[in-house]
């Protein structure tokens, strides 16, 4: 069983279904057993927060993803929990960078969202592009 867990600022319409079933139809068929991912969306100032505290870079981005285990890394492996739920950790979407990039690109906003949601979630997979 998949759960994505799910967050939005109250402001920001985002199809929730529409996310998660992206995310459930990606990790089906890579994950055996229950698995959990969470989702928020946030604006550009709490985004810009998290860039300058994790990446020293102070400005607001479009997503990020914080991996509980990173298997492209070579270090030990945390504990597995009592639960046996493969955690894979948080993906964090700005909605307002979600707006201008859809606008640019002529997208609806739901489609970067999902788009956004799935580079997030190759992220905590461990699936990583050149910087």
């Amino acid at each position: 069983m998949i759960t994505v867990l799910f967050r939005t600022e109250s402001h920001f319409p985002v199809d929730r279904k529409r996310v998660k079933r992206a995310i459930v139809d990606a990790l089906s068929p890579k994950v055996k057993g229950p698995t959990e991912v969470s989702v928020s969306i946030v604006g550009n100032r709490r985004m810009r927060d998290l860039n300058t505290r994790y990446r020293n870079i102070p400005a607001p981005t479009d997503v990020l993803s914080f991996a509980l285990n990173d298997p492209a890394e070579k270090a030990l492996p945390f504990i597995a929990p009592p639960d046996d739920v493969l955690r894979l950790g948080d993906i964090v979407i700005s909605y307002p960078q979600a707006v201008l990039e859809a606008s640019e690109e002529n997208l609806l906003v739901d489609e970067l969202i999902v788009r956004l949601a799935l580079h997030g979630l190759n992220h905590l997979l461990g699936i990583h592009h050149p910087e």
